[in-house]
């Protein structure tokens, strides 16, 4: 934790025309001096830039930039130093490896967001957003990041601990101090209304935040049928790119290929899968068995049909696989004579055709709409951002449930306050709070217990 750290923050040395070493710590700047040029480095003012160069003993290694930035305000909350040298591989690798040989450490994989959490400069929450706002491949992913980092999604989980600390506050103040009359009296008809409110908001939090992963994530979508119903031409044209092998040979993909497209800020990412049906050939069983497998993996199912042919016995067994998934049907080829029918099917029907391009707009939105996902640039996108803090809240919301009807039951009060308590700490997990400490000072703060 005390360790002087340094590492190459920049991404694909070599390629851009320049780079950045960072350095944190006690000793960044006593570290930086030993290879700079620059005299009057050390007694400058912070967040200030210096030009001069680095230099290995008498050599000049490269002409650089250098960012002074004085503790405590900077990202680490540390002493930071941040070098911007020319791009190329051997330079950059050339200074990290003399602030090394001076006295820094190679900084493991995110130690300097590590750092930055451990010493308060930002939550548990915050830190994921920095993760999240580097992988964010389109604007809706990186509206999202952003308010994980800056704050807005901890307001949302700050906000429901507050009320319950002020609970539980309230049934410690009644049974330890019942002398205390100034404060409210928690009985099963007030603290039933807060536990309620509590509970739909975090219902809430939780709906939306889980729609708001695919968001991060992407959907993943298995396009699936029996062979030759054109499965592999709809891949080609939702991410217009001849991606997969379109013969008149039925059986020609016969492994799963993949393809992505950002669409309205939402990554959908397609998998196109072997043709569903009985057969002898090994390698082709492979994949059918490969094909299955994905569409129970993927978030939606996209089964292709033949609008111009009867319902074949592979087609009626995938209708009934996908009864219970999430699945829209796209029916192929509506430029030939119609002769499918689809009556008594409780999925939504996109009919179009891939060789002339239509229907695959309406496919697209249909997606969107299955995941509630439509307007979603309009949205504040203030959502919990992985699974981690998601299963987090769900315990809490257990925990939640759990005391209302405990309550309802007539549970004595003081016996409420730990499964509110639970809740509680589950909650503070989300953005890495420490509990006890936080309960006490949150006590004594709001009723001055000790004057």
């Amino acid at each position: 934790m005390n360790d002087t750290i340094a590492a190459i923050s920049t991404n694909n040395i070599g390629v851009g025309a320049i780079n950045i070493v960072r350095v944190s710590g006690e000793d960044a700047i006593s570290i930086v001096e030993k290879i700079f040029s620059n005299k009057n480095f050390s007694s400058a003012e912070s967040h200030t830039i210096h030009y001069g160069f680095i230099k290995d003993g008498n050599n000049v290694v490269d002409e650089v930039l250098v960012m002074l930035m004085r503790a405590p305000k900077t990202y680490t909350m540390e002493d930071v130093v941040e070098i911007n040298c020319h791009g190329g591989y051997a330079t950059t690798n050339k200074i990290l490896e003399l602030l090394l040989s001076n006295g820094a450490r190679l900084a493991e994989p995110g130690e300097f967001t590590k750092k930055a959490y451990l010493n308060g400069r930002i939550n548990l929450m915050e830190a994921e957003g920095v993760e999240d706002l580097i992988e964010a491949k389109t604007d809706l992913q990186s509206k999202m990041a952003l308010n994980s980092l800056n704050g807005e999604t901890t307001k949302l989980i700050s906000n429901l601990r507050e009320k319950m600390a002020q609970l539980l506050s309230n049934i410690e103040v009644n049974i330890d101090y019942p002398e205390y009359q100034d404060e409210l009296q928690i009985t099963k008809s007030n603290i039933r209304p807060v536990l309620s409110d509590i509970k739909i908001e975090l219902d809430r939090i939780i709906k939306e935040s889980e729609n708001g992963i695919l968001i991060k994530n992407g959907i993943n979508i298995a396009i699936v049928g029996r062979p030759n119903v054109g499965k592999s031409s709809l891949l080609n044209t939702l991410i217009e790119e001849d991606k997969a092998i379109v013969t008149d040979i039925s059986g020609t993909t016969r492994d799963i290929v993949e393809g992505q497209i950002n669409y309205k800020g939402i990554v959908f990412n397609f998998i196109d899968t072997a043709g569903i049906r009985e057969t002898s050939d090994v390698v082709e069983a492979i994949g059918v068995k490969k094909s299955i497998e994905e569409m129970n993996k993927a978030d939606i199912t996209i089964l292709v049909l033949n609008s111009n042919e009867k319902l074949t016995k592979e087609d009626k067994e995938l209708l009934e696989s996908i009864k219970d998934k999430k699945a829209i049907i796209f029916l192929n080829k509506n430029d030939l004579d119609k002769n499918i029918d689809l009556d008594n099917i409780n999925k939504p029907i996109i009919i179009g055709s891939t060789r002339n391009n239509v229907g695959i707009n309406e496919l697209k939105e249909e997606i969107i709409k299955e995941f509630n996902l439509i307007d979603m640039g309009s949205k504040d996108l203030t959502y919990l951002s992985n699974a981690r803090q998601i299963s987090l809240a769900k315990v809490a919301l257990k925990d939640i449930k759990h005391v209302i009807e405990e309550n309802d039951n007539d549970i004595p009060v003081d016996m409420l306050a730990i499964d509110i308590r639970e809740a509680w700490e589950n909650l503070g997990k989300v953005i890495g709070k420490y509990y006890e400490d936080e309960l006490v000072d949150n006590i004594f703060a709001r009723f001055c217990l000790g004057k």
